[in-house]
């Protein structure tokens, strides 16, 4: 599972709302469990699909402090394989009938892509709010921890009484959002390594 925490003024419901208009259509059903601070967005294929195997997936939603982290599940994909399966039989005994299939074959490539569509969809919401992974400017102080002095990031010693804040200042993994130490060489959340 994948996570990723955007910085702003955005809310659970903005990204909700905005994957339930965009995959609420069509062969997918997207509903919206609970509101406020936790909210889980279920996209799966409808009770009959036109076209396509079954899949499904859930997104969960955290308000956290100046932002939303969000974790996407793992995607239930038997439906699809079995329907890619179907297909290969089909061409195996008879390459005519792929014709048929054809319709089933694109939505079950779509569906593949599904995790990707569902990124790309709170990526554009989180920019049209001016969320970002960097840390809100709320969050861009540092704490001596001397004499307890809020200071600007990127200030190298305390305003207040001078004590050096090298190892205090906070920054966040470009790749997720999430906040790291200094020293920390790989980010916690997604493993991806920090310049």
């Amino acid at each position: 599972m994948e996570q990723r925490i955007f910085h702003g003024t955005i809310t659970t419901n903005d990204i909700a709302q905005s994957l339930i208009s965009e995959f609420n259509h069509g062969n997918l059903h997207a509903q919206q469990f609970g509101k406020g601070k936790r909210v889980l967005v279920q996209i799966a294929t409808r009770h009959r699909p036109t076209s396509g195997g079954h899949t499904a997936i859930s997104v969960d939603l955290r308000q956290v402090e100046d932002g939303v982290s969000i974790q996407i599940g793992k995607q239930s994909w038997m439906g699809v394989a079995a329907s890619f399966g179907q297909t290969a039989l089909e061409a195996l005994r008879n390459p005519w009938r792929l014709i048929h299939r054809l319709d089933d074959l694109a939505q079950d490539y779509e569906y593949l892509q599904l995790s990707d569509d569902i990124w790309s969809v709170i990526e554009s919401t989180a920019n049209a709010h001016g969320a970002t992974f960097e840390l809100s400017e709320r969050l861009r102080r540092v704490v001596c921890p001397y004499c307890i002095t809020a200071n600007p990031v990127g200030e190298p010693n305390c305003i207040a009484c001078g004590a050096p804040l090298g190892r205090q200042q906070p920054r966040t993994c470009q790749y997720c959002g999430f906040a790291v130490k200094t020293n920390e060489q790989v980010c916690p959340n997604c493993g991806k390594p920090q310049t």
